[in-house]
């Protein structure tokens, strides 16, 4: 069983804050390549945790030699390439963050992304495609908000549970465009009376 430590070579990626590492989403990395190690390190969990949680999932571990001979074929490289590209062209993240990601240089991660068919972006396009996502994001959050304050949810309640300030969620709805119901009113919004 691969219980060596091995320096990080292999991209792993971190759950987004506040998900949980499932033992599948390990389990789908551990067989993409990545060591025990890179799994604790992304994860944050411990080294038993994620070995209990690969055992779980009826994961076939492998040995170190297994590892680098998989990490040697160039079926894996392209695979890496390609998670690369992906990152790089649909999440925005930067050469330093693939880098990072892949166990290489700066100068590694791009010879990876020109591989597999990328091209690289200037910093200034960088910051406005994750200003643009931002935004994307934003306007979601306004969205699913409003839909539960027309739902009949009150601000305050809105608030606790998504974990942000009162007037943050005014807000978000005003972005949306919600109908913000009279104060003390916590029904669902009606539709304005028409005047006879």
């Amino acid at each position: 069983m691969e219980l060596r430590r091995m320096t990080p070579q292999h991209p792993t990626t971190s759950p987004a804050k506040g998900q949980p590492v499932t033992a599948e989403a390990l389990r789908e990395q551990y067989e993409s390549g990545a060591t025990v190690d890179e799994l604790v390190a992304a994860s944050g969990l411990s080294y038993g945790t994620v070995l209990n949680r690969l055992h779980d999932a009826g994961t076939e571990m492998r040995t170190s030699w297994q590892t680098r001979r998989m990490r040697q074929d160039p079926q894996a490289r392209q695979h890496l390439a390609a998670r690369l590209r992906t990152l790089y062209e649909e999440h925005g993240a930067t050469l330093a963050e693939l880098a990072t990601t892949a166990g290489e240089t700066r100068r590694g991660a791009r010879r990876l992304l020109i591989e597999a068919g990328g091209s690289v972006r200037t910093t200034q396009q960088t910051l406005r495609m994750r200003a643009a996502a931002r935004a994307t994001e934003r306007q979601k959050l306004a969205l699913a908000l409003r839909t539960r304050y027309e739902a009949g949810a009150t601000v305050p309640d809105l608030a606790q549970k998504c974990n942000y300030s009162v007037a943050t969620v005014y807000r978000l709805l005003h972005q949306a465009g919600t109908r913000m119901r009279p104060k003390h009113d916590h029904g669902p919004a009606r539709a304005p009376r028409k005047r006879s």
